[in-house]
């Protein structure tokens, strides 16, 4: 089976991030296509497929080999290279693209700055052309330029057989859960009509449980955000305290419990007794205060006159 699919491989030197994104008409696309490794670079194997291309290129990008020299060495060696199309971005950002002579059209590349963009089987090649002017115009962390850059391939027409599966993967050394490994970000959408419309939304739930906002941009856990907390969490059973009290214990040990069922505990600091701002907003919206019925007076028993 062929990888008819569009990808971009980058690279974020400032921010130490390794990343490929990509997108296709085909089932489980990222367990095929993309490689990356923190510090030594990524790469993007599709077409008719070659996956020892990920582990090899990483592998020779490991030992120094620039990125267009890395991707020469593995075509030279592969008999079937011309039904290939593949992409590596190295430690420096330079990258490296190969379109195969026999991949189906639309095929191509094209490499710039600290990223390659991709695809065969496309709509045309304005899906390329579009993809090379998002990631060059974006902002952000890497896992967002990428991010975008998939978006605006998909807009320009995509794989031109239709949607199925997109992936996402990040390298940042240290920054995979508990800090053991380089996994910042690895997510996959295997199956859907909309998958990148849908890779959009497991990013954004990336940032609420593993972002950090800076300790200036926190909220105290006082005045009306802790009485709404408290309302909050009196509702749900956790809190029998009084609404108007500083912060205690007893609220300490109920927002740890709510948080962690929310996974937000790294998005909270209870000692402190500070939130970050997209912890407070989740919360607010997945947990309102009931509304009231029409006609229901604010509070029963009014006084006659």
């Amino acid at each position: 089976m062929k990888f008819h699919t569009f990808s971009v491989v980058a690279c974020d030197l400032e921010r130490r991030e390794w990343g490929v994104a990509v997108a296709s008409r085909f089932l489980a696309v990222g367990a095929v296509v993309p490689y990356a490794r923190a510090g030594i670079g990524a790469v993007a194997t599709q077409a008719f497929a070659n996956t020892t291309y990920g582990p090899l290129g990483l592998e020779q990008l490991e030992h120094g080999v620039p990125a267009p020299e890395a991707l020469e060495r593995m075509l030279q060696s592969d008999p079937q290279r011309e039904q290939r199309q593949a992409a590596l971005i190295d430690a420096l950002g330079q990258p490296a693209t190969f379109t195969g002579k026999e991949c189906m059209a639309w095929a191509g590349g094209r490499a710039g700055r600290d990223y390659a963009c991709q695809g065969n089987l496309l709509a045309g090649p304005q899906v390329i052309e579009e993809m090379a002017r998002a990631f060059e115009s974006s902002h952000g962390e890497l896992a967002d330029r990428l991010l975008a850059t998939l978006l605006a391939g998909e807009e320009a027409g995509g794989d031109r057989r239709g949607k199925q599966s997109a992936a996402l993967l990040v390298a940042k050394s240290g920054a995979g859960y508990g800090g053991f490994n380089d996994r910042y970000l690895d997510l996959r959408v295997d199956n859907d009509g909309e998958p990148v419309r849908r890779l959009s939304r497991l990013i954004g739930l990336h940032h609420l449980y593993f972002g950090k906002s800076e300790p200036s941009e926190r909220v105290a856990l006082e005045g009306k955000v802790l009485l709404d907390l408290r309302k909050m969490l009196k509702r749900r059973g956790l809190y029998q305290g009084p609404l108007q009290a500083p912060y205690d214990e007893p609220t300490r040990q109920a927002l740890r419990l709510l948080t962690g069922k929310e996974n937000l505990e790294d998005r909270v600091f209870l000692e402190e007794a500070t939130i970050d701002p997209p912890a407070l907003a989740y919360l607010r919206k997945h947990f309102p205060a009931p509304r009231r019925a029409r006609g229901v007076p604010r509070r029963a028993g009014r006084k006659r006159p």
